[in-house]
């Protein structure tokens, strides 16, 4: 293999690389599983890395709007839209909800008034917009307790915002991942054909489905779904699914690494771990193909050492795993497919 610089550095403080794509995936990983704490943690390191990184900022808001850490969460989402950061009126959306669940009617109030201002507002979204405003002008005007059911109408209208959305409609894939994620709040139910009709698309992003499909067993909708990734097709029933990170070849797959690496390079062992975690969740619920797991152990292993520069002989994983040569080839070969294909959604 080609060898290639091994870690980057900033500050006396090494990088290795792709950690901060490994990072922002394991963050919305842990955002999708409702770890929130978790997810914070990560997305911040990859933050870290890259401060301009829109993708990386949104899940972090999310992140820490769902932990109930709505001040970190509304002086994040105020900085990305005073530095231009991530799509304008999708930010706007987002630092409003925040907002509504602050009280915060004033700050809504000069929001939307220089907004109204400043832009010429599609208009699809000017009459959800002047709604919000009218409603936060008799918050500021009036006590909370007499507007409590008017707040209530304002949720309720964002709630039927929602069922109008389509995933195809959204271009963006961070639009898409918002919707996704306020899904996981919502009674799936009314909007099983979408996501059916996007489980089964080409267009479909893997990384997307399987979040969906994660909520369709957290809901356990009981009937069949067509799914479509990667070039292959095969039909699920959601509850009968096994738990995402409780699948029996990824257990076995990681084993088979901790007994190789964890104790003479444990920092290359967490790396491989992270990348295998992030296979299975892009390919779940398919089975693996090769299904030898020692293929693919060594696979995942040849991967990590490429991605950090080190040379190692093929022969000698393949000794070391007991498996052939044209089994670690087409596993790694299913794998760079993923990593192409997977990356960049968030």
């Amino acid at each position: 293999m080609k060898k290639r610089e091994r870690a980057t550095s900033k500050d006396n403080v090494i990088f290795f690389p792709e950690l901060e794509k490994r990072l922002t995936e394991k963050g919305l990983e842990s955002l999708q599983l409702k770890k929130f704490n978790e997810a914070i943690v990560l997305l911040n390191d990859a933050k870290e890395m890259d401060p301009e990184n829109g993708d990386i900022l949104i899940g972090l808001v999310i992140a820490y709007f769902e932990a109930g850490r709505l001040k970190e969460a509304e002086e994040l989402c105020k900085g990305m839209l005073n530095r231009g950061i991530g799509d304008y009126y999708q930010m706007v959306d987002l630092y409003l909800t925040i907002l509504i669940q602050l009280h915060e009617y004033g700050e809504i109030v000069s929001t939307l008034e220089a907004l109204m201002e400043e832009r010429e507002i599609p208009a699809e979204r000017k009459n959800h917009f002047l709604t919000i405003l009218q409603f936060s002008k008799r918050m500021v005007e009036n006590p909370p307790n007499i507007m409590i059911n008017e707040r209530e109408k304002i949720l309720q209208q964002q709630e039927e915002q929602l069922q109008e959305l389509n995933l195809f409609s959204l271009q963006d894939p961070r639009e898409q991942l918002l919707l996704v994620s306020k899904l996981a709040n919502e009674n799936v139910r009314p909007y099983i054909e979408d996501i059916k009709s996007y489980m089964i698309s080409e267009e479909g992003h893997p990384f997307l489905k399987t979040m969906l499909l994660n909520i369709l067993k957290e809901q356990e909708y009981d009937k069949v779904v067509v799914v479509v990734k990667f070039g292959k097709e095969e039909n699920f029933i959601p509850s009968d699914l096994p738990d995402l990170y409780s699948q029996t070849e990824m257990k076995s797959i990681t084993q088979q690494l901790s007994d190789q690496l964890e104790h003479h390079d444990p920092v290359l062992f967490e790396n491989v771990k992270s990348l295998v975690e992030r296979y299975f969740f892009s390919s779940y619920p398919f089975p693996l193909d090769p299904a030898e797991t020692r293929a693919w152990a060594a696979a995942f292993h040849l991967t990590a050492l490429d991605y950090h520069g080190m040379d190692k002989s093929l022969d000698e994983i393949s000794e070391k795993y007991s498996v052939t040569l044209p089994q670690i080839e087409l596993a790694i070969g299913r794998i760079k497919e993923f990593e192409e294909i997977s990356y960049p959604i968030i």
